[in-house]
């Protein structure tokens, strides 16, 4: 409980520091990164109940939350990772570099 709300915090925060740096709305990043782990939880949910219903497997009434909690927190953050990947270039290419503008005044 405490190791998952410190990984929110954290995400949270790296997402805050990026939005900020590019001058985007700090805490809808924040909550959008957070989310960005859940939502990567649940598809991961999601495929695992598919795979295990189509290969008749008990493992989901058997596991241990402890187990299943392991097995979603990689791919949480594989997909936060994914997501601030996805954000950090499209903001790079919407704010090109004013140090290149600058050097083009006058060459036109």
């Amino acid at each position: 409980m405490i190791f998952g709300v410190f990984l929110i915090l954290v995400i949270g925060k790296k997402f805050y520091e990026l939005a900020a740096s590019y001058n985007k709305s700090k805490w809808g990043y924040a909550i959008a990164g957070a989310l960005s782990y859940y939502v990567g939880a649940f598809i991961l949910g999601l495929v695992l109940g598919v795979v295990l219903l189509i290969l008749e497997s008990d493992f989901l009434e058997t596991a241990n939350d402890f187990v299943l909690t392991l097995i979603t927190i990689p791919v949480g953050i594989l997909s936060c990772y994914l997501f601030y990947i996805f954000l950090e270039r499209k903001w790079e290419k919407e704010n090109p570099d004013k140090d290149s503008l600058i050097d083009q005044i006058g060459n036109s």
